[in-house]
């Protein structure tokens, strides 16, 4: 693995682990301004995240030219179409890993977009992390480094199994490790598919945004589906 990549996965922890020391630096900073602490979580998420986008970014400098798998990218439009068609691939991923677990008895909802719909209420402007910054870093982090590097040694599907499950076990959800995974293996299947990361990258972020938004819109409504389906669910459990 190249120096730079080793680099890039050190601020990529360091940025997850930042929130130990910054929050409460940020809170106690607040708290002498007289600014309102409560939104102490976003701003520093907004800064950390943001901040680890530029370095990567800078790191990265050489390869912006051919974002590419290999020197044989596919062309824009074939790019292009795929792009597209991912997010819809995406999407039905998750939603057929979302039943699965359903099967499996594995509880609906996410906690994680919970505090990621909870954040962006108290400010709006954290949806640019959810959205846009956190997707872009991770498509980068899990899918041209991890997976790229993996996919150098070992065939397509041992190397999208290894990087979807860190994928998955990153957003601290083992019970959903079916559902992260599923996501995982189709973004990594598009960079294949395309030698392309900008491919998987506006996939990933269209579908975030349209899942917070979607979210945001019909939260109430949403939250009544999830009761309803584990009620029946509980019921037909009564009887196996």
């Amino acid at each position: 693995m190249k120096r730079e990549y080793w680099i890039i996965l050190i601020v990529y922890i360091a940025m997850q682990l930042s929130s130990i020391v910054g929050i409460p630096g940020m809170m106690f900073l607040f708290g002498y301004l007289g600014l309102n602490q409560g939104l102490v979580v976003p701003y520093w998420l907004i800064f950390s995240f943001t901040i680890a986008l530029l370095i990567i970014l800078f790191l990265l400098r050489k390869e912006m030219k051919k974002p590419g798998l290999n020197e044989r990218s596919s062309s824009f439009g074939f790019s292009a179409i795929w792009a597209v068609f991912g997010v819809f691939l995406a999407l039905f991923a998750q939603a057929l890993a979302a039943n699965i677990e359903q099967f499996l008895g594995v509880k609906m909802g996410s906690e994680n977009t919970q505090q990621i719909l909870s954040i962006i209420e108290s400010l709006p402007l954290a949806m640019v992390v959810s959205s846009v910054i956190g997707p872009i870093l991770e498509e980068i982090v899990f899918r041209k480094i991890i997976f790229g590097s993996l996919h150098k040694r070992l065939n397509f599907f041992f190397s999208a199994l290894i990087s979807s499950i860190i994928f998955a076990l990153a957003h601290m959800e083992p019970q959903h490790i079916l559902l992260y995974s599923a996501m995982g293996f189709t973004f990594a299947f598009l960079y294949v598919k395309t030698k392309h990361i900008l491919v998987p990258i506006f996939a990933h972020v269209a579908m975030n945004t349209l899942v917070v938004v979607i979210q945001s819109v019909y939260k109430d409504e949403i939250d009544e589906l999830i009761r309803e389906a584990e009620s029946l669910q509980n019921f037909i459990g009564g009887f196996l």
